[in-house]
């Protein structure tokens, strides 16, 4: 269980009424501020009092630099008070804000988040769940009243439904005790705030260890699929890796591992869901992900074996365009160490988009068995050869492949820095994480970049 200091708590607005209390307090070995909105205390309401105890918890975080931990459980803005109400839930939202990119904020949710407690979460860097909780901007009351549609509050905003189908949930636990513990195991990834490195961890894993289990992982053919996940474990220190969210957009891993006890954050294309092909969702996963890593100073490993993105008229109209370019611009505008290992497949923008040499990272590898074009031989053959006999197509496929389907043509024109064994990987990988310790960039003089939301 996780213990905590209570002798070094600090309390903050003691004695404002309402739902929400605050303090600074130790939780494992972190200090953070400590923010509870309390669903116990007339359903957790926010008055403006309430909402002025969590824009001075966001202040006092972002001022001394601690992260920002909440428990929310709220109903939603105080009917009772008016307008007030709704201009104190403004204040919080615009103060929790202000946290973005400077402090880690951590929203754990045991209760309801109903109306602005739900926004309010969508905010935070990272949500954990309680099997009970439950959140949603417009409840099932009003659901049904606008759609016709009958269902409950865990079924339209539970923790299962944000884990799978919005993205909300970053982690779910069976119970606050559960919640508590994993937001002790996110925090141990990741720096007080911008101004520090991760916090490094001891390690008697050797970062020159050989990895030939993570090759043996490769199917023999092309369209075999694998689990990501074994790979990434076969390289990390002690084959640990923490996943977040796992549920949503399985086609794309986004997860947190340590390589010679520094931690780095880890995208990786999924084999197993959707062939690794990237769509919105996966695209807008990925993206997040990479520009918090990006925030915080972890150097961002990415593993790519993607045959594109995934087509369909549906995923066109519903903005692929603006969502894929979401990860463009967030691997664009990384200034953090970057890393890229192309593990099979690389092809067309999705080669582009996964950190491509051309993106700006600062190593790009690949295994010998790799294959980097614009489509893979199949779908060439389909565009190319369209009128052919299938004997004239199957003399083509080869000829493509031998030619063109290897790592070896992109390395002699420089887009990729080295063929390596999979046995390499992880020396490699570690070696560059030392050498890319004090990479700096100078950053273009704005206001701030307009990325595509």
């Amino acid at each position: 269980m996780t213990q905590f200091t209570i002798a070094s708590r600090v309390a903050l607005q003691a004695r404002v009424p309402g739902a929400a209390r605050a303090d600074v307090r130790t939780i494992g070995e972190r200090t953070v501020v400590w923010l509870d909105v309390n669903a116990a205390v007339r359903r957790g309401a926010l008055s403006s009092d309430a909402s002025s105890t969590i824009a001075a918890a966001a202040l006092t975080a972002r001022e001394q630099g601690y992260p920002l931990v909440a428990v929310m459980g709220s109903s939603g803005a105080d009917i009772a008070e008016g307008f007030s109400a709704l201009h104190g839930w403004g204040m919080a939202a615009r103060a929790l804000t202000d946290c973005s990119g400077v402090v880690p904020t951590v929203i754990i949710v045991d209760g309801p988040a109903v109306s602005g407690p739900a926004l309010l979460i969508g905010v935070a860097d990272h949500v954990i769940m309680t099997e009970a909780a439950y959140a949603f901007v417009s409840g099932p009351t009003m659901v049904a009243e606008f759609t016709g549609v009958l269902m409950d509050n865990d079924e339209l905003g539970g923790a299962a439904s944000h884990a799978r189908y919005s993205g909300a949930a970053s982690l779910v636990a069976a119970d606050l005790e559960g919640a508590l513990v994993l937001a002790e195991q996110l925090l141990a990834y990741l720096p007080d705030n911008n101004d520090l490195e991760p916090p490094e961890r001891i390690t008697d894993d050797d970062p020159e260890r050989r990895t030939p289990e993570a090759g043996e992982l490769i199917p023999t053919t092309s369209t075999g699929s694998y689990d990501v996940r074994n790979v990434i474990r076969a390289l990390a220190d002690d084959g640990d890796l923490f996943e977040l969210r796992a549920r949503w957009a399985t086609n794309v891993v986004t997860a947190f591992a340590t390589f010679g006890g520094i931690p780095v954050g880890i995208v990786a294309n999924q084999p197993l869901s959707l062939a690794g092909t990237l769509d919105i969702p996966a695209s807008q996963k990925a993206a997040r992900f990479v520009s918090f890593c990006d925030a915080f100073n972890l150097p961002i490993l990415t593993l790519v074996d993607t045959p594109g993105f995934y087509p369909g008229k549906d995923l066109e109209w519903r903005g692929m365009i603006r969502h894929g370019a979401q990860l463009v611009f967030a691997y664009g505008r990384a200034t953090v160490p970057r890393i890229c290992v192309v593990l099979r497949k690389s092809y067309g923008g999705a080669y582009i988009v996964m950190d491509s040499k051309r993106m700006g990272n600062d190593l790009c590898l690949a295994w010998p068995w790799a294959e980097l074009a614009v489509m893979g031989a199949g779908q060439a053959a389909a565009i190319l050869q369209r009128r052919a006999n299938a004997d004239e197509r199957a003399e083509f496929e080869l000829d493509y492949s031998e030619r063109l389907l290897n790592p070896y043509i992109a390395a002699e024109r420089g887009y990729i820095d080295g063929v390596i064994e999979p046995a390499e990987t992880r020396r490699e990988i570690c070696r560059a994480l030392s050498m890319l310790a004090n990479k700096r960039e100078i950053l273009h003089a704005r206001k701030h970049d307009n990325s595509p939301l």
